[in-house]
């Protein structure tokens, strides 16, 4: 029998559809509730509607819960591989040797960037935002891959992707030797995934990059940890985007737009920004943590809490232990790390956060081990961004393959001004 939620509505009672989820998550089906009562559903910031049905990505924010097509994200932390996890979000299952070697060859054949779309890089100001560059030459890729604007199967769409988390790479990476008046370092084929992007940041002509094995798994853990995260912001936009029949280049532009405010991609670069003036300024972490629980200080605990979690963030669990492993290897000693865990330490211990179920999220230690890699702040969100194209591409496909999908146009509750006249600019 259905299960269906009564609600009544001047003098009428209506029945709901319930619909359940893979894991028992319930959601009470409104669809139709303009068109049989001419009233709307009042959901600010969309914070308890679904905006689709979705197999991609499960997350139970109570348990601290984060699995990519059913898998768990622990189970990806050993032997991390990007591009296999982009193959699996895309495509829905992990790939078998051939495939995988088959789109690892596809990423090395489209890693170059067109000559004309390289040469506009000159024409940008050195100081240019990174995320403002990348949204544009992501954009302009369309220009130069006008056969990809309409993707009819399979293998054009494979094409497209392909060629979008390949040459993200290599756009961020010129954008960042643009910035320092550098010379653009190319591909090289002979090289993985996440060291061919270290290699474009930082090797030298006639001198390549040497990359310690365990710096390239935290990049690669770096990435896949940021592959995907539901709805949210940067990705509900790609969808918003998509479902007007947008091409899959508009569509990601538009989610680097909506990853680079502050509140979403730019969080990890808060975090450095507090860590750097708590040691600048010589405050001690206990001191800190006073500060964070007064409202009147103005002082904000950067890296703590989230809008999904309610728990410990399974993805910070896992970069803690990855930062103590980097930082092992480098053998560097980061003063911004000792405050860090000191600030984790504190919290975790004090009622105040435990009760309001303030733990350290993804942001809290990701930018850590960027700077312990040598990227620069101004970066993080790009890497944030390059990291999360694979879900988005994930969505624009699970939306665009299916036959029940409209434009995406929410309701608005108006409150403005009613019916009045036009006042002619003599009598104003």
């Amino acid at each position: 029998m259905e299960r269906t939620a009564k609600l009544t509505f001047e003098g009428h009672e209506l029945e709901l559809p319930i619909e359940e989820g893979a894991e028992g998550e319930l959601a009470i089906d409104v669809s139709d509730l303009y068109g049989k009562t001419g009233a709307t559903t009042l959901d600010r910031s969309l914070a308890n509607t679904a905006l689709c049905r979705s197999q991609i990505t499960y997350i139970d924010g109570d348990k601290g819960i984060l699995r990519y097509r059913g898998i768990p994200i622990e189970d990806l932390v050993y032997r991390p591989n990007f591009v296999e996890i982009a193959w699996l979000l895309i495509f829905g299952r992990l790939p078998n040797r051939q495939e995988l070697s088959d789109f690892s060859e596809a990423l090395s054949n489209n890693q170059l960037l067109h000559e004309g779309l390289r040469h506009q890089f000159q024409h940008i100001p050195v100081d240019a935002p990174p995320m403002a560059i990348l949204s544009a030459m992501l954009n302009n890729l369309a220009c130069y891959h006008q056969e990809l604007l309409t993707v009819e199967d399979t293998e054009q769409f494979t094409l497209a992707a392909a060629r979008l988390i390949s040459k993200v790479r290599t756009i961020a990476a010129f954008s960042y030797r643009r910035s320092r008046g550098l010379p653009i370092i190319h591909p090289d084929p002979a090289l993985r995934y996440c060291a061919n992007f270290l290699h474009m940041m930082f090797s030298v002509p006639y001198r390549h990059h040497v990359l310690d094995p365990e710096i390239e798994d935290a990049l690669n853990l770096i990435f896949i940890l940021h592959a995907d995260h539901e709805q949210n912001c940067s990705t509900a936009t790609v969808r918003t985007v998509g479902s007007a029949r947008a091409n899959l280049f508009a569509s990601c532009a538009a989610g680097v737009c909506a990853l680079w405010g502050p509140l979403h991609g730019g969080a990890n670069v808060e975090v450095i920004s507090m860590l750097e003036q708590i040691a600048a300024g010589g405050m001690e972490p206990e001191e800190c943590i006073r500060l964070a629980k007064d409202k009147d200080s103005g002082f904000r605990l950067f890296g703590f809490g989230h809008r999904v979690y309610k728990n410990y963030d399974p993805r910070a669990k896992i970069l803690r232990e990855t930062c103590e492993r980097v930082f092992a290897r480098i053998q560097v000693r980061d003063p911004l790390l000792d405050i860090a865990r000191k600030l984790e330490e504190l919290a975790l211990k004090d009622s105040y956060f435990v009760d309001r179920r303030l733990y350290p999220n993804v942001d809290f230690y990701s930018g850590i081990i960027l700077r312990a890699m040598g990227i620069p702040t101004n970066m993080f969100t790009v890497c944030f961004a390059i990291g999360r194209l694979p879900g988005w591409i994930a969505h624009w496909k699970e939306q665009h393959d299916d036959p029940s999908s409209r434009i995406i146009r929410p309701r608005q509750v108006y409150l403005g001004s009613k019916q009045r006249g036009y006042v002619p600019m003599s009598e104003r």
